[in-house]
């Protein structure tokens, strides 16, 4: 799996990209053809929501959707922005919802 490591690459897609929300997460995703066929992701998980332990657990349960989804996705480059509730809900409930929002962006 790719990750968008660049802060540059990063910042266009926070000013470029398309937002799908969930209670649980924001997706950001920009279609790519720079990366060649390969799509990547980021994990952001903000000090404003919780402390080092809630940011992990956040980003390890991110990644663990992104891989059940089949992401990263050909052609798109996409940010996992956690919110609070991440954590306070179920994985098979975050799951559904991040399924479907995907589901109606065309990635899945």
């Amino acid at each position: 799996m790719e990750t968008i490591k660049s802060r540059g690459d990063i910042s266009d897609l926070f000013s470029c990209g398309k937002r799908l929300h969930t209670p649980y997460l924001t997706f950001i995703v920009l279609p790519t053809k720079q990366h060649g066929p390969q799509g990547r992701v980021a994990f952001i998980a903000g000090k404003k929501s919780g402390n080092a332990v809630w940011r992990n657990s956040a980003k390890r349960r991110m990644r663990a959707i992104c891989h059940d989804l089949g992401g990263p996705w050909a052609g798109y480059d996409v940010i996992f922005l956690a919110k609070s509730g991440i954590m306070r809900s179920s994985y098979s409930t975050v799951h559904t919802a991040c399924a479907e929002t995907l589901k109606r962006a065309e990635l899945r």
